[in-house]
């Protein structure tokens, strides 16, 4: 009884022993393995599919399940997710360049920053916007500009700037997409007793 109530509770912050200690209970729990790797494959799968909408522009939608299964089943199983996506990914589509450890501390840090903006607490459009900002700027901006100055040669600031553009350009899109998609899912999630129930059946904006 005491599992189910600690399961269904929302928590205003990830900065409580409470909330440590559910993810690390869902971390090891068979039912939340097994979503997890349904994720994964579904992560694999949806890598390199894409939708144009501009020269050197395009929306992809791993993104998408990645941050679902986060908020599923939080930071711990999170990061262990970005782990294995970038190892099969790689060796499923490997690149020319060979392996480089950086993008999977990057897949890693991704999976654990959407869980700390969704995992067990009450969803909203201003944690979602910060969530995908987050995670491009911190993510996508500073340690993608980061590993191609270490792989590519060029200085840091060359690729920041680059990156900077197309991701703050992308940022909107992948807001809207997200929140639309997180707001198809919460009620069905909660159905299938994966996520607790959310105040309001609608997304709020605080």
């Amino acid at each position: 009884m005491q599992k189910n109530n600690i399961s269904s509770t929302l928590y205003r912050t990830p900065f409580s022993a409470a909330y440590w200690k559910q993810a690390a209970a869902d971390s090891k729990s068979i039912r939340m393995l097994t979503v997890a790797a349904l994720l994964i494959a579904l992560r694999l799968i949806l890598k390199n599919f894409n939708i144009p909408i501009s020269q050197g522009q395009a929306i992809y939608f791993g993104y998408i399940f990645n941050a679902m299964g986060a908020m599923i089943y939080g930071p711990i199983m999170g990061i262990f997710t970005g782990f294995v996506v970038d190892i099969l990914g790689f060796i499923l589509f490997p690149s020319p360049y060979g392996f480089f450890f950086g993008y999977t501390i990057t897949a890693m840090a991704g999976s654990f920053l959407y869980a700390l903006f969704f995992y067990r607490t009450r969803i909203s459009v201003l944690k979602i916007a910060l969530a995908k900002l987050s995670v491009n700027v911190f993510v996508n901006i500073g340690l993608g500009a980061l590993w191609n100055s270490m792989l590519y040669g060029k200085g840091y600031f060359y690729y920041l700037a680059k990156s900077v553009i197309k991701n703050l350009v992308m940022l909107p899109i992948e807001i809207l997409l997200l929140y639309f998609f997180l707001q198809l899912m919460i009620p069905i999630l909660h159905r299938m007793r994966l996520t607790p129930k959310q105040p309001k059946d609608r997304i709020p904006f605080f």
